[in-house]
């Protein structure tokens, strides 16, 4: 008899124990919504959706055990329960590989030892890592928790910007990424500093879908070619950072392979320049090296996550994605590395930090979050790195992906980690839809009033191709979408999706052109402007 891994289909790795019906709202009923939020995606009511694909960003199910972990939750205004062990969750997560303290245990079995705890969690002191304990976090400051990712990219620029004001730095300044996200790319904006697109030459290959499942081609790495000639070109003095986002959000969710990353490091390195990750899909990003990088095929994903951070001389994250929580984010780095000795110049980096951190969200110990959210996000750390848990969140976007590629629907292959995005150059072939036009949103406008499905425009709207010049243009992408929050749909609703795309795609010609009726020179415009769809006679 055959194996439950013979079976030839995925063995079940969860059950839903918690319901939450969808309402009936018809297409006339959309339409008057459409209407009335001005055609935008982002204020359009999530309550009149069937299937919402905008953001996987703080859309996670929680677990059980993050739900427990909740009434623990302590909302002390100074140094709460929850501050000691997600700060150690951290140190689990990205330094300490197989070999996890998991200090949360402590307060999730309620031990009573007064001086265990004191001992091993409350009064201990450590550095040298992305996080300083006891009176080293006071003295040298360099872990910073936040409500969000876009929270920490702000303090990190804005801090960066003060530094090269008083400091009288006349270079302008370039922050090279493999793809910089919206809010990534406006915050390096907002402090006065260029954001700078180094996308990888094969993202648009061809890729045989019936190959996803055997290898991948990492097309979320950073062209180092394009890096070193940049550095040569602009010179060191002009690049503070270099940025690497892992998985490549912009760059339709693909992944960084290790050896890019390593490679990367070397460049950064070489010249004396800090290397920082976007981390927020850390985890997927590990899944992904040890699915199709020979070299950590029995690595775990704790000692992955722990090399694939050994080349980081610091990064944001967002714990609203691979931290399965509904908010959190967080600034870290290496204690006196480079970015701490290099930025130090007139007092410690990691003090003007927390000063603006303490300004801007609170007290250090909860940084805008609850008590509640810091358990719950302690929790999600150790959750995200289950192998079973990624392989089956991988798995649902790959067969997302591959049943609308077997419709012939132009998505970009391979699938990345958390979503599946739609090529909408290709889609838009034989029409008269130019990039000026944005029939990406356009198509996200009909999917909504048709279908009741929520996706996102990540192209020449978003990332508002009309106001840049000709070089900042070839940064921009023409893509659609569909983030898959975690741990909430099941194959029906996929299925749902697949066969609603499908249809619009065959009425493309139906599609409309849209123009910014209002706020077209906004910086984040697609957060907030409005819009006018302009239909075929």
């Amino acid at each position: 008899m055959k194996s439950m891994q013979e079976l030839g289909v995925p063995v079940p790795s969860k059950r839903s124990l918690v319901v939450r019906y969808i309402k009936d709202v018809s297409k006339e009923q959309r339409e008057i919504a459409l209407k009335k939020t001005e055609y935008s995606m982002f204020s359009f009511p999530a309550d009149l959706l069937v299937l919402d694909f905008l953001s996987d960003s703080g859309t996670t199910t929680m677990s059980d055990l993050q739900w427990a972990a909740l009434f623990h939750g302590d909302e002390s205004y100074g140094r709460n329960k929850g501050y000691y062990v997600l700060l150690d969750a951290i140190r689990d997560a990205f330094e300490r590989g197989n070999h996890p303290k998991k200090s949360i245990d402590l307060i999730l079995s309620g031990e009573s030892n007064v001086k265990k705890l004191m001992d091993e969690l409350y009064l201990t002191s450590y550095k040298g890592g992305f996080v300083n304990g006891g009176t080293y976090q006071l003295e040298r400051p360099n872990s910073f928790i936040v409500p969000q990712g876009r929270c920490a990219e702000n303090l990190l620029f804005s801090t960066l910007q003060q530094i090269k004001r008083e400091s009288h730095i006349k270079e302008e300044w370039y922050i090279p990424n493999n793809g910089h996200f919206d809010t990534t790319e406006a915050n390096i904006a907002a402090a006065g500093m260029k954001p700078i697109n180094m996308f990888s030459a094969n993202l648009f290959e061809d890729f045989d879908p019936e190959e996803m499942d055997k290898k991948n081609p990492f097309k979320g790495n950073m062209e180092v070619k394009d890096l070193e000639e940049f550095i040569n070109d602009k010179g060191v003095d002009s690049i503070p950072l270099i940025y690497l986002t892992i998985t490549n959000n912009t760059a339709a969710g693909q992944p960084v392979s290790m050896n890019n990353i390593r490679e990367v490091h070397e460049i950064a390195k070489s010249y004396d320049i800090p290397l920082f990750f976007d981390a927020c899909r850390f985890a997927e990003n590990a899944i992904f090296i040890k699915n199709f990088e020979a070299d950590y095929k029995n690595r775990s994903i704790q000692e992955i996550v722990k090399k694939m951070f050994s080349f980081a001389e610091g990064f944001t994250i967002s714990f609203k994605k691979d931290g399965l929580a509904n908010m959190g984010g967080g600034l870290f780095f290496r204690d006196e590395g480079l970015f701490h000795k290099k930025f130090s110049i007139r007092d410690d980096v990691g003090i003007r930090l927390k000063e603006r951190q303490i300004l801007a969200y609170g007290n250090d110990s909860y940084g805008g979050l609850s008590g509640r959210d810091i358990m719950a996000l302690t929790v999600g750390l150790y959750e995200v790195l289950s192998e079973i848990y990624l392989n089956d969140r991988i798995r649902q976007v790959r067969d997302f992906a591959y049943k609308l590629a077997l419709n012939d629907i132009p998505i970009v292959l391979p699938a990345g980690g958390h979503a599946v995005y739609l090529n909408m150059e290709r889609f838009f072939e034989g029409t008269d839809m130019k990039i000026e036009d944005f029939g990406g949103v356009g198509f996200t406008i009909e999917l909504v009033r048709h279908y009741g499905i929520r996706a996102v425009e990540l192209g020449p709207f978003a990332f508002e191709w009309d106001n840049k010049t000709e070089e900042e243009r070839n940064g921009v992408l023409n893509l659609v979408r569909f983030a898959i929050p975690r741990n909430v749909y099941g194959a029906s609703h996929i299925d749902y999706a697949v066969a609603a795309i499908t249809e619009i795609y065959k009425n493309k010609a139906l599609i409309p052109k849209v123009k910014v009726s209002r706020g077209a020179k906004l910086r984040l415009r697609h957060f907030q402007s409005g819009l006018l769809p302009i239909y075929p006679k």
